[in-house]
């Protein structure tokens, strides 16, 4: 069975409520002025790029990686820029959504092509994109992953043993007003509540108030409700693939029948996923909260987005070293100035190991 073809059985699987394959993609139009943001976020993701581009052509015998994502130094604002963004459109619309990177074998690697191919019409360039093994998507994300994975841990110790205190507290003090049937389910609740059933743990804060007593044990269960919540909030960093980007990928896909790959790569390490694993995940719900979230995001318009857990997917960096940065001065029309983040060097350490198995290859 071809790549292509188990990937749209895997679709034909998963709720329309999540991702409906069979919209007709709605056209955008360019924006109309870029902030300084929009430009560091931009100059980030090409780092990112740029750090797994050269990772593995530094590092592999056997395979090259070539430039290939539709990319440009122009933003908006720029007098060439609604003619690149247009035929961006018009691109997605033909073949769907380039992946940044393609890497291929050297024996199919064309030299007169060289490292960068994404510049190129995509009619003059097909047969040749078949050819490649893997598709890269890469992402950045701007966190220390180990600091952020030991707050997390810190966070939920604090309020675990906080949870477990109160819980000794209540039962040890007003065992005899939860005894009351109308009151017995939030002692049956406090019997079982421990480290492995917390996070799914779940109950009303009572409003209790006809006595003082009955104040400070209601007082008692918001506190308890309030660590409980926090510890069942995402704690996770993620991969994070739109609805929207997960039908042009798809399109994509069905013309070139290439296997398509999710990397993000944070400040400290890079995690990866097939896009196969991704769809085949949120076919399975028993998974969702656990492997997965689905959410509207707020920094893309509320848009419907996928928040893969990195825990769940390879490590594909052990190690990224932070790059040099410096502000950059953009003069835009009209005397309107921007100033900006650029990054530059930088390295990836690649889990050799965990990215042949994650590209399903034997050799590196």
């Amino acid at each position: 069975m071809k790549y292509f073809e188990e990937i749209r059985d895997i679709t034909k699987s998963i709720p329309t409520t999540i991702v409906d394959f069979s919209l007709n993609r709605k056209r955008t139009s360019p924006p109309t002025q870029a902030s300084s943001n929009f430009i560091t976020n931009k100059e980030q993701g090409d780092w990112a790029e740029n750090l797994i581009f050269r990772a593995i052509n530094e590092t592999s015998k056997n395979y090259v990686v070539v430039k290939y994502g539709k990319s440009d130094d122009l933003i908006a604002g720029d007098e060439r820029f609604d003619q690149f963004y247009n035929e961006f459109q018009d691109e997605l619309d033909t073949i769907g959504k380039r992946p940044d990177l393609l890497v291929f074998r050297k024996a199919d690697y064309d030299t007169s092509l060289g490292y960068d191919i994404s510049k190129i019409n995509h009619t003059n360039i097909d047969n040749y994109v078949k050819k490649a093994i893997a598709g890269l998507e890469i992402r950045s994300s701007a966190f220390l992953i180990e600091k952020y994975e030991a707050e997390m841990q810190k966070r939920f110790e604090i309020h675990l043993e906080k949870a477990l205190e109160l819980k000794e507290q209540i039962i040890s003090n007003y065992s005899k007003i939860l005894s009351n049937p109308k009151k017995s389910a939030y002692l049956d609740i406090l019997n079982n509540l421990n480290k492995n059933n917390i996070s799914a743990l779940s109950f009303r804060r009572p409003t209790w108030r006809a006595t003082q007593e009955l104040k400070k044990l209601s007082s008692l269960f918001s506190e308890l409700k309030s660590s409980i919540e926090i510890i069942q909030k995402r704690d996770y960093l993620s991969i994070t693939p739109k609805d929207e980007d997960l039908r042009v990928v798809f399109k994509w896909i069905k013309e070139f029948n290439v296997p398509h790959y999710y990397f993000q790569v944070f400040f400290g390490k890079a995690y990866g996923i097939s896009f196969k694993n991704i769809l085949s995940l949120i076919t399975e719900p028993d998974k969702e909260g656990e492997y997965y979230e689905i959410s509207p995001d707020i920094k893309n318009q509320n848009k419907t987005t996928i928040k893969i857990n990195t825990r769940k997917t390879e490590q594909i960096a052990y190690k990224v070293t932070e790059p040099e940065h410096n502000s950059v001065r953009r003069e835009m029309g009209r005397g309107r100035l921007l100033f900006y983040v650029k990054f530059e060097k930088g390295t990836a350490y690649l889990n050799i190991e965990n990215l042949k198995s994650l590209l399903n290859i034997e050799d590196f």
